[in-house]
């Protein structure tokens, strides 16, 4: 039996785990003139984190296909597909079986043109992430501490927040993956222990990588802010923002965030 806002449902059938528990993985995709935009990325990374959780996907071919034909439907906007382990098994226990598969379409969520021309304004949230390397690096479906962090600014002024882990460290924004430009390098923070590891993030370190500028990927301090000659941020549906301050300090929105936003043109 089930009961919804004090209604009784008739026939609901047992609770999605993905609903109880966060036991699932998801991947939010632009779509760019009716084209879903690093699907092969987003489906690597669904797999690498279905591999991990154990969790049973169809095949690649069937998820393509579906995607593709969702995009389709819309000139632009966003695809989120969210996969869990289904209903069943006691308790935490996990139950055997395929997994279960939602997929939405949405319209291209507003934001100002200013955020890319420009750049943006980000703060610090005070809201630490969690270290759990068995965790790391997925787009599993719990994200409170990214709501938590969010809450903690409505001035609209401030597009972005700065997420740090328990010791200190700079690990991402609340929706993005960050790049620091220090005496010459391209820097993003390492995400071994905390953090989502964004395929646009990936994407652009394989093209900075291919036009001869790796990046390095370490541990990064907020100390090492005030160092830096630019910053930018990026995801799946923003592309690259340049970051134009943080408090006190201002960056320009200068040629590293110029040359990953084309990266971001050519796909």
């Amino acid at each position: 039996m089930l009961w919804v806002d004090g209604a009784r449902v008739a026939d609901a059938g047992a609770p999605d785990r993905g609903l109880e528990f966060g036991d699932g993985l998801f991947e939010t995709i632009a779509v760019v003139a009716g084209r879903a935009r690093l699907v092969e990325r987003h489906l690597g990374r669904l797999a690498s984190g279905a591999a991990r959780l154990a969790l049973g996907l169809p095949e690649r071919g069937l998820l393509r296909a579906e995607l593709a034909a969702a995009a389709e439907c819309q000139a632009s906007g966003l695809l989120k597909l969210i996969v869990t382990r289904g209903s069943g098994g006691g308790g935490y226990a996990s139950p055997a079986g395929p997994a279960r598969r939602l997929l939405y379409a949405a319209p291209p969520r507003e934001r100002p043109a200013s955020h890319a021309a420009e750049g943006i304004t980000v703060r610090l949230c005070e809201t630490r992430l969690a270290e759990q390397p068995l965790l790391a690096g997925l787009k599993h479906l719990n994200r409170l501490e990214q709501v938590l962090a969010r809450a903690e600014w409505q001035d609209p002024a401030i597009a972005e927040g700065l997420m740090l882990d328990m010791h200190g460290r700079l690990v991402c924004g609340t929706m993005s993956n960050l790049f620091v430009v220090l005496k010459g390098e391209l820097v993003t923070p390492s995400l071994s222990r905390a953090g989502v590891a964004g395929v646009m993030r990936a994407a652009l370190m394989d093209a900075f990588a291919a036009a001869g500028t790796g990046v390095i990927e370490r541990d990064l301090g907020p100390d090492e802010l005030a160092a830096a000659s630019e910053v930018f941020v990026s995801n799946a549906l923003i592309g690259a923002w340049p970051v134009r301050r943080l408090a006190e300090l201002t960056w320009p929105a200068g040629p590293w965030a110029r040359r990953a936003q084309a990266f971001v043109a050519e796909w």
